[in-house]
């Protein structure tokens, strides 16, 4: 397993290579320019802030100059935020993301998954039916239908949440004191899970159904094996592979793309950063969340590779 881990790795460095060259080289040829809409500047100034930021240099001097900061962990400063750093502003943007993706995919996973078994479980019984239904309607509604009407209805309407503010209002903070740091971060995780949740539903309750079909479930029930034992023992974990194939990038989308929910809410997250830097073309801002999505990427599908070889026997002797 030590060797697979190795070997990815080894392909991740080139890969993570290919990804920061065509995005660089992408910001650069698309239309427009960080400065075009300072057109009361003297085109001496324009010339000398080109200059201090070296797009005043060929595109492949550029690339060369800006592809050995990266390599010394250094993604230059933002041409739009004044003084600040691209790390300065990924510090800031960084745990907001985390704390809202990694929480709406714990909810998806615990929400999901337990449906998802249920309704493989009920199999068309009325249960399966409305967890169905519940999951195509969660997949139907997108996020920024949701995430408006939750906060017209909780934030403005009954003014139990807070909308728009990480700042603790609301009644809820007031009548649950222990709970207001988290009441500016319920509504984001609740839209942001939704549709997950009816996503891992879906194919949790689809490869519980294939899987307790198999040979071995059978004869495992015919040997008198508890019916809990069954599920939980023996066809959950061959259950799980798909559900696991789809959380790796799943979860770097979640948590590094929740751009529409941190737009909603007005969160200082990677997503918002992202919008803004791409309206303004802020070649570093843009350029530095792309390779941390893409280390995302490759590190969660990397760890689902990994759990490939704990979940199936069968993989683990072939790694």
């Amino acid at each position: 397993m030590t060797s697979f881990a190795l070997r990815r790795l080894l392909i991740a460095a080139p890969t993570l290579f290919i990804i920061i060259t065509l995005s660089f080289f992408l910001m650069h040829w698309a239309p427009g320019g960080p400065f075009d809409a300072e057109a009361s500047l003297e085109p001496e100034v324009i010339a000398n802030l080109q200059a201090a930021y070296d797009l005043d240099k060929p595109v492949a001097i550029q690339y060369g100059l800006y592809l050995g900061k990266v390599l010394r962990g250094d993604f230059g400063p933002s041409i739009v935020y004044i003084d600040r750093t691209v790390s300065e502003l990924l510090a800031i943007g960084l745990p907001v993301s985390l704390r809202l993706g990694l929480s709406a995919m714990l909810l998806a996973i615990l929400i999901g998954g337990s449906f998802g078994i249920l309704a493989a479980l009920k199999k068309n019984s009325s249960a399966d039916y409305a967890v169905m239904s519940m999951a195509m309607t969660g997949i139907a509604v997108p996020s920024f239908v949701m995430a408006p009407l939750m906060s017209l209805i909780f934030g403005v309407i009954l003014k139990i949440l807070p909308v728009a503010t990480l700042e603790p209002r609301g009644s809820l903070a007031e009548a649950i004191p222990a709970l207001a740091p988290i009441t500016p971060y319920i509504m984001p995780v609740i839209a942001l899970a939704l549709p997950q949740i009816a996503i891992l539903a879906r194919l949790t309750r689809g490869s519980m159904i294939e899987t307790l079909r198999q040979n071995y479930i059978r004869t495992a029930r015919a040997k008198g094996l508890a019916s809990r034992n069954v599920v939980w023992a023996h066809a959950l974990k061959a259950a799980a592979l798909p559900v696991v194939s789809y959380l790796g990038p799943a979860v770097a989308s979640v948590v590094t793309g929740s751009i529409v929910i941190e737009q909603i809410f007005q969160l200082p997250g990677m997503g918002r950063f992202f919008i803004q830097g791409a309206l303004n073309r802020d070649y570093p801002l843009v350029l530095g969340i792309v390779i941390v999505y893409a280390v995302a990427v490759i590190i969660l599908n990397m760890i689902v590779d990994l759990l490939y070889g704990v979940l199936d026997p069968k993989v683990k002797r072939h790694a």
